[in-house]
């Protein structure tokens, strides 16, 4: 075999531990440790004062906020990121390549550019303001203005999970379905769906941590008002420069915790995905 083309288990063994001890060790420094250090700092002064900050009333109204924004996100760019995945692999049409850049196009795109693009747009000297403030329409500083910059920032997630597993199965079993009479809507529900569930599953877990831990966009459209507009992450940012570390870290630990449990259910959805592909083989 040509030493260009080696495969990686023919190295040494030496040199297979070195580059596992060496990712182990950048994945300590830059994932396990400062993690560690949120959870300490909201406990160093015990769990009656990190339970208290956490129950306080302005802390609630953030978590609630949060919690009700991810719950608007998520079912619409599950909605969206299906039709999407479905459009691209699935048909051809002229400016495919169009739609593929515009679903990749938050990837590329600044959130806090985002952010600006919906106060331009919603803002009361933008372009749809005086329009809006005639019907007394608020979106931004508002929850319609977190849910729509929080759309636009976490739509890709489900469209590029679902999006190349869609493409790898190609489009046989549909046809051949609609050779045999079956509706659109029965194709993707008994045909499409079931082949791509566990992809779809993890595609919203990931959507909707991205979704409560959004900063940037969201930021910019909130206008910062305690207890109505603050989401978690904005919350944190408000108690830390107020010097309320307890408070900041309790929270910061709060949303560190959904996303660690996010990522478990990940793990989890991905390993029984691979059990069932493993017993389908």
């Amino acid at each position: 075999m040509s030493e260009r083309f080696r495969p990686a288990h023919a190295d040494a063994p030496w040199a297979r531990a070195l580059l596992a001890a060496s990712a182990v060790l950048v994945a300590i420094v830059m994932l396990v440790l400062p993690l560690a250090a949120v959870f300490a700092e909201a406990l160093r002064r015990g769990l009656p004062v990190a339970i208290g900050a956490i129950l306080d009333e302005d802390s609630l109204a953030a978590i609630r906020l949060t919690l009700i924004v991810a719950a608007i996100t998520v079912p619409v760019n599950l909605a969206g990121g299906i039709a999407a995945a479905w459009a691209v692999a699935k048909c051809d049409f002229p400016g495919k390549r169009v739609l593929v850049t515009l679903i990749e196009l938050p990837f590329s795109v600044s959130p806090v550019i985002a952010g600006l693009t919906f106060v331009l747009i919603f803002g009361a000297q933008g372009w749809l303001g005086p329009w809006l403030q005639a019907r007394d329409i608020q979106v931004i500083f508002a929850v319609p203005g977190l849910v729509l910059a929080t759309i636009f920032v976490t739509f890709p997630f489900v469209a590029r999970t679902v999006m190349p597993l869609m493409q790898e199965q190609g489009r046989d079993e549909e046809e051949a379905a609609a050779t045999l009479g079956a509706s659109g809507f029965q194709i993707f529900s008994r045909v499409t769906l079931p082949n791509v569930k566990w992809a779809l599953l993890s595609g919203v877990l990931l959507c909707n941590a991205r979704a409560m831990g959004e900063f940037g966009a969201v930021s910019v459209v909130s206008g910062h008002i305690r207890g109505e507009t603050n989401t978690m992450p904005l919350h944190v940012e408000i108690l830390y420069n107020e010097y309320q570390f307890a408070g900041a870290f309790a929270v910061a630990a709060l949303l560190a915790l959904l996303g660690l449990v996010t990522l478990a259910a990940k793990t989890m959805l991905d390993h029984a995905a691979g059990r069932r592909a493993g017993g389908a083989a």
